[in-house]
Parts: C-alpha cells; sequence; structure tokens
C-alpha cells in the first residue's frame, strides 16, 4: 500500500511513503465476538498500531497490520475479544 505525502522527502526524489503490512509477525491474533462488543472504542483507543476499525456493529482489527500484543482484549471491559494463537 502507498500513500502520497504533501511534502517532498528529502532522502528520494519521490514524496511517495511506502507502508509496510506488519500484521505477518504476530503469533496470536485478536477475535471479536460482536454479540458481547458494546462499541465502547477502549480497543482502537488502546492498540499501539491503530488497526481496531469500527464496521458498523462492532470493531475488528485490521490483521494487515495487527502484530498481537493482546493490549485490546486485556483492555476491553466486557470481554468482547479472545486471543487466538495464529495456525
Amino acid at each position: 500500500m502507498k500513500f502520497q505525502s504533501e511534502y517532498d522527502a528529502p532522502w528520494s526524489s519521490s514524496a511517495e511513503l511506502h507502508v509496510l503490512n506488519t500484521g505477518e509477525w504476530r503469533y496470536q491474533r485478536p477475535v471479536i465476538d460482536g454479540t458481547k462488543c458494546i462499541k465502547c472504542a477502549a480497543c482502537s483507543l488502546f492498540c499501539p498500531t491503530g488497526c481496531m476499525k469500527d464496521i458498523g456493529d462492532q470493531f475488528t482489527a485490521d490483521l494487515d497490520f495487527c502484530k498481537g500484543c493482546g493490549i485490546c482484549a486485556r483492555i476491553c471491559p466486557v470481554g468482547a475479544i479472545a486471543m487466538e494463537r495464529e495456525a
């Protein structure tokens, strides 16, 4: 995925930024139980990578960027997020 910057980068002739998908680094992933999610957004606020996204009726993790730290599961006040080991 690439983004355009409004600023010219001094280290290159292009203002294009490269985004690295870091999701493959994780050993566990968050699984959200939509029936429990109360949309408090605590998971989104505390996620260090900002990968928790509001999809309407619940939040979900963007697994391209989620590193599996488990902060979202620990911070969820209703226990709607469980961490599952990657296969």
